[in-house]
Formats: structure tokens, sequence, C-alpha cells
């Protein structure tokens, strides 16, 4: 047997699996970084890319908003490197009375108060109040234009009244805008309403039944609409800095960019497919997944994540094992619908059709996919809240296993992916895939 640890929760659990029957730990074995978080933090802040050094840009006096990431990515250590940004401003003459932090909700609810201190770190959260954006307070939206590709640009009227607007955020693999990152800080992060679902539709075909279109998947952008409106939409707000990392398997900060929100980003997403990208040669029978643990599993539409890229690495028909905890259960109410008021998939398509949410969106994906595989999660999900679905809920790894070789047999050729939402699997070219939503190298 092959036995790993993978993250579940706040701990580990043990995965073991045949060993002649592992096809592969989807996985890459990368240099260890031997610089602390505070040094790739300064360096990255000392060689923008694409602009001069931020201390360099803002002028005493000026007034700049840092917009922020929300509490869901708390994983990406905001705490860690936002003092650094401040002290960047601070040496270039800017008071902390000229800085605002604008929570990049999107669609998202509004935050807690201990939520934001969790967020701005116990020095910053002294010093500084943070404001979450709400993409429907059109009283603090201001009407920027319009895109090639007919989008109305609203954005927070508090950011665009400052001198200066900074990006922050984390370039990652995304399931329809191909990157995280960069732009969608500002859509959807301090969008208004009307401009994220005019940009969110782009996922889906014209079509309905159609799904998602093949252009719109992680790791693309070359004829992405939902992008290029992004980049389109972005374009308008003209920010003056970005700052992005990228975090490693130890889950701290392996790499920053800053600069430019479009050079900068690109430089971010290239170490992310250096990081992250796993070239398979075949796909599996059956592939098991984490999640990655608190706070990635905290709810279960989060779970989208890991599911869209253990998806990449199945036959069509074959089995998915996913371990997520989800201790806050499904998620938003908007996740909560699409799991507990429809029977199909295309109910749960034309529900997105109506009105998108990012919320809605992933878990109608989420049951679009176990249409087309067996979805098994390894959680503490009340299994009630699937029971439209047909995805099965187990509270243990075992149990999922003794489930899928009583219905399929102990043959089953089996990928192990311990950091399922962050790592994609990337078959190797001349490698067809038939159905499913995969990737070719």
């Amino acid at each position: 047997m092959k036995t790993i640890q993978m993250k579940y929760g706040k701990g580990h659990v043990d995965v073991s699996v045949p060993a002649e029957k592992l096809l592969g730990i989807i996985e890459k074995q990368v240099p260890k970084v031997e610089k602390a978080e505070a040094e790739i933090i300064q360096a990255a802040l000392a060689a923008p890319i694409g602009t001069s050094r931020l201390r360099d840009i803002v002028k005493p006096g000026q007034t700049v908003a840092i917009v922020v990431s929300d509490i869901t990515r708390l994983w990406q250590r905001m705490f860690v490197y936002l003092p650094h940004i401040v002290s960047e401003l601070n040496a270039a003459g800017i008071e902390d009375k000229d800085i605002r932090f604008i929570g990049a909700t999107g669609f998202h609810r509004k935050m807690s108060a201990s939520e934001h201190a969790a967020i701005l770190g116990e020095a910053l959260s002294s010093r500084f109040e943070m404001v979450d954006h709400d993409c429907q307070d059109t009283e603090n939206l201001v009407s920027l234009g319009t895109t090639k590709a007919g989008t109305p640009v609203f954005v927070n009227k508090t950011a665009m009244a400052c001198d200066h607007i900074v990006l922050t955020g984390c370039c990652t693999y995304h399931p329809f805008v191909g990157w995280g990152g960069g732009k969608k800080s500002i859509l959807p992060g301090i969008a208004g309403f009307e401009t994220i679902q005019h940009n969110h539709f782009m996922c889906l075909t014209d079509e309905i039944g159609g799904g998602q279109r093949d252009v719109v998947r992680n790791a693309n952008f070359e004829g992405n609409p939902v992008h290029e409106d992004m980049m389109d939409a972005a374009a308008f707000v003209a920010p003056s800095f970005m700052f992005n990392v990228v975090m490693g398997y130890d889950g701290k900060i392996a790499h920053a960019v800053a600069g430019d929100y479009d050079q900068a980003h690109r430089v971010g997403c290239n170490i992310v497919e250096d990081m992250w990208g796993v070239p398979i040669s075949e796909l599996g029978d059956l592939v098991i997944a984490s999640q990655g643990g608190f706070p990635k599993d905290i709810e279960f539409y989060q779970t989208g994540k890991a599911i869209y890229h253990a998806q990449d690495a199945i036959k069509p028909g074959g089995t998915m094992i996913v371990l997520s905890e989800c201790p806050e259960g499904l998620g938003p109410e908007h996740a909560k619908e699409i799991f507990l008021s429809y029977n199909t998939t295309v109910e749960r398509e034309k529900a997105v059709r109506s009105l998108f949410s990012v919320p809605k969106y992933v878990s109608y994906y989420i049951c679009e996919a176990s249409d087309k595989y067996d979805v098994i999660v390894v959680s503490a999900i009340d299994p009630a809240l699937l029971a439209k679905t047909r995805i099965r809920v187990v509270t243990s790894v075992e149990e999922a296993l003794n489930l899928v070789y009583k219905e399929k047999g102990t043959h089953l050729k089996t990928y192990l992916m311990p950091l399922g939402s962050s790592v994609l699997p990337i078959l190797k070219k001349n490698q067809q895939r038939k159905g499913g939503h995969g990737n070719e190298s």
C-alpha cells in the first residue's frame, strides 16, 4: 500500500491505496523557498514590473485605495504582505489617514469586524478600518463607460475618488477567468452588480444546456471572453499598482510580483504554471484529492476548485473522492439555492442564467461534474443537503474507497492530489480526451 497524508479541515487524514494501482501523486517537487516571506515581499516591491516603484508613484498628500481580497482568501496571507505595502506608502510620505482599505467582496457577503482584523493583521487593524465594497449600493458606484463586449462598467466610488488604486491578491488557477489575481480585484472585486452579471454570463454558451464555453477554463486567457472583458473594464480604472503573491506548497508566500496589473500579473501566472501545473501522460479511473484543508474547505461550494482540477485527471465516467470538511455547510445563500432547490443540471443552469453569482455558478458546475463522474465527498456536511444531487457524502476515506471498490472493483488506476485546489493536471499532447472538461498542453 502507498499511504500519504492529506489536509482535511485543521488536521490531516491518511490516504492509502494499492501501490501497484497508483499512477502517481499529482504534485511537483519544487525547490524549497529559502527566502523569508518578508524578503520575498520586499524584493517584489523594490523591483516592480512595468511601473516605477510604488513609493515613486505616489506623492505626499495623495489618497490611496488598497483593494484587498475577502475572508475566503485568508490563505493568501494578506496580513503578512499588507504591512509592507503600507510601509512603502508611508516611506513616500503618505499618511495613514490618506490610506483606504476596501474589501473586494464582489458579489460575496460583507465581512465582520473580526474578519477585517484577521485580514489586516494585528499591527494594521489597530491603525486602519476596512470597508467592504457593496456591488448593489448604487450610491457608492460610479459609471466609467462600456466595454467592447457591451458590459457597463460601474466601480466603487470610494476607490475611484482616490488618487491611486493599489490592487492586491494572489496569482492562482481560476476555472473560468484562467488565472485569479490581477484585474479580478476590479471585476468582480469592486465592480457593480450589473457589471458583474454581464461579464460573468460570458462563461456560458448562448444555448441553455450548453454549459461552460470551451475557451472558458483554467490556465487560458486566449480567446477567453470573460478575461478579455475584465481587462477592458480594468483599463477604465487604470490602477496605479498591483501586488500579487504566489503560494508555495507549505502554504506560505513563495513568490511575489508587483507593478503593472497586466504585465506583472502575467509573470505571476507563468510562475503558477511552473509551480502548480503537473503534466500527466494518461487519465486515471480514480482520483483522490484534498481541497487543501482549512480555510479552503470551510464550505462546500469552495470545493468546486478541487473538483475542477481533479476532473482533468479522470476518464469520463471515472470517480473522484474529494476531502473537504465544510464546517460552515454549503456556503452562501446562492450556493444553497442551487443544491437545495433544483433536481437537474439544466434547471440549475437556468437558475444561473436568471441571476449570475459565483457561488451559484460554481455550485451548478459541481453538479454538472457529478453528471460526468462519480463524485464522493469525504466531509462533515449533512448528506441531506446534497440529496437532490448525484454527489455522495461519507465521513472517511476508507468508507469512500470501500464504496468505489465494491462498485467498480479494485483494479482502478489511481491518482492522488494532496493539494487539489491548487495543482492542475495537464494531459500531455496527443493524449485525446472525450467528454468532460479537460485541458491539453
